[in-house]
């Protein structure tokens, strides 16, 4: 397994080691102590996601505060460009984002720890995601962040207007984000 890693620290991209033949293909996706040891601590997932989206789709830019999810990413058909967005005001790379095309092809993943927010473009006719989440699914503490965000300044490889869900639509700006955070008092939102 390859870690490759971005202009956000803790966001990792992880490369597994593909055995392929006439046959096919056979790769590790998960094993809880090679991903320990890459990350540096002991993440113990608790949900496994599985999302169908047509080109086009771009979901996000999503967070739960609080019950924050870290979030290990890949997809098994198709492609997408996968965006996490560093939100913790008191971090290095506040505000910083980092890109990384998913394929069924390259069978990258993508660790999006706790407390940052993260969401993708279908950039392909189609696109299965599947991801292990470090914390359940809260509807009641989901916010988005405006994955059009001018202080974020996300670079989306969009060929035309995204499609979007009426809540990925009306996502709060970044200050907004922080302002409500801080006024509940729930900081950072990391573990």
């Amino acid at each position: 397994m390859n870690i490759v890693p971005t202009a956000i620290p803790d966001v990792l991209v992880i490369e597994p080691r593909v055995f392929g033949d006439e046959r096919g293909f056979f790769f590790e996706s998960f094993n809880h102590r090679v991903f320990a040891a890459a990350v540096g601590r002991d993440v113990s997932f608790v949900q496994d996601n599985h999302s169908r989206s047509v080109g086009g789709v771009l979901r996000g830019l999503h967070l739960q505060d609080p019950h924050p999810q870290g979030k290990l990413v890949r997809v098994a058909v198709g492609a997408i460009f996968d965006v996490a967005v560093d939100i913790r005001p008191d971090s290095p790379s506040f505000k910083r984002w980092v890109g990384v095309e998913l394929s069924a092809a390259n069978r990258r993943q993508i660790w999006v720890p706790p407390g940052l927010a993260h969401g993708f473009l279908v950039i392909s006719d189609v696109a299965e995601c599947l991801y292990k989440t470090t914390d359940y699914y809260a509807p009641q503490a989901e916010w988005t962040l405006a994955w059009d965000d001018p202080s974020i300044g996300v670079e989306w490889p969009l060929t035309g207007p995204p499609i979007l869900s009426a809540k990925d639509a009306t996502g709060l700006s970044l200050e907004q984000v922080v302002t409500r955070r801080s006024l509940a008092g729930r900081g950072a939102g990391t573990e």
